[in-house]
């Protein structure tokens, strides 16, 4: 009679945890094809683009990238690379969008905090001056940033596109509290960023039309090269160096067999 007292009282807890259970049930982020994958992979240079036109347009409005130079654009294997500009301070595209972007200084004379445009060997400008602005303006919450937010994450570029397309309406059962928005691939179920992509959010230069998925798959690309940025340069110099040791491996054995063949073994 105690055991089966016990089996109940164990059930009435599962049967009450129900609800809770559901609202912190994560899902396994979509698995999609991206052309940097494996080790002969690489970036779509106009992807990454139009993903960095998402990051700055929307995304930077609250996550910062502090690991990220505009610099960095123009170097071999990013973004805006241009084989004329070895030095990607010298790069126009890469001071044209630097120089769109205005970052606090020291005025050298007065000693004041000024504000200027932007220059190639600047850091991205972060949104906010410190971390409890940053707070303040989102409801508590921290953003975080997003400089190697694709290997910092499990699933990586798969997570990231996951959770920017899936935010959905709260299913019956889950409760998301206040100020959350309920999003099935974040842990909890419940996040504190509103949907940030919308379609036509973001106008691409290439003529890609500005869907959810296609500014998600985007930025997501971006986010991917900025987490390893010399990703390409490093499978070149890995595919480069097992030819080298291919090769190196049948002279030895051609060496090998020619100094020995008349030795009895």
């Amino acid at each position: 009679m105690l055991r089966k007292g016990f089996a109940f009282a164990a059930l009435g807890l599962v049967l009450l945890a129900g609800p809770a259970l559901a609202a912190t049930t994560q899902e396994e982020p979509k698995h999609l094809e991206w052309s940097f994958d494996g080790p002969f992979g690489k970036f779509d240079k106009q992807q990454v683009q139009r993903g960095y036109k998402v990051y700055r347009e929307v995304c930077s409005a609250c996550h910062s990238m502090n690991l990220m130079y505009f610099r960095n654009l123009g170097q071999t294997g990013g973004p805006f690379y241009d084989p004329k500009y070895q030095n990607p301070n010298d790069n126009p595209i890469v001071k044209s969008l630097a120089h769109d972007i205005q970052v606090k200084d020291i005025d050298p004379d007065t000693g004041d905090v000024i504000s200027r445009p932007a220059t190639p060997a600047d850091k991205f400008a972060p949104p906010f001056p410190n971390e409890p602005a940053a707070r303040a303006s989102n409801g508590g919450a921290l953003p975080p940033d997003l400089s190697v937010m694709s290997k910092a994450r499990e699933g990586g570029s798969d997570y990231v596109y996951s959770l920017l397309t899936g935010f959905s309406n709260t299913p019956r059962g889950v409760t998301v509290p206040p100020g959350k928005y309920y999003n099935a691939y974040f842990p909890g179920g419940a996040i504190g960023m509103p949907p940030p992509l919308t379609d036509g959010k973001v106008t691409f230069d290439d003529g890609t039309a500005s869907t959810i998925k296609q500014e998600a798959k985007d930025v997501a690309v971006f986010l991917a090269w900025a987490s390893d940025p010399k990703a390409e340069e490093r499978k070149a110099f890995g595919f480069g160096a097992m030819i080298y040791l291919l090769i190196f491996s049948g002279l030895l054995y051609a060496s090998y067999r020619r100094i020995w063949r008349n030795v009895a073994h």
